[in-house]
């Protein structure tokens, strides 16, 4: 993972992603697919 892709992404993720999931943006568990990707996939 990259730390300034992380940094770049997170805080654009992190106003619309629900609360109870959060931990899904913490940097061992961040995927850089952008979220439209995980509703396609889901």
């Amino acid at each position: 993972m990259d730390p300034r892709t992380w940094l770049a992404d997170v805080p654009t993720r992190i106003t619309d992603h629900p609360a109870n999931r959060i931990d899904e943006l913490l940097p061992w568990n961040w995927n850089s697919a952008s979220p439209a990707t995980h509703m396609l996939a889901a």
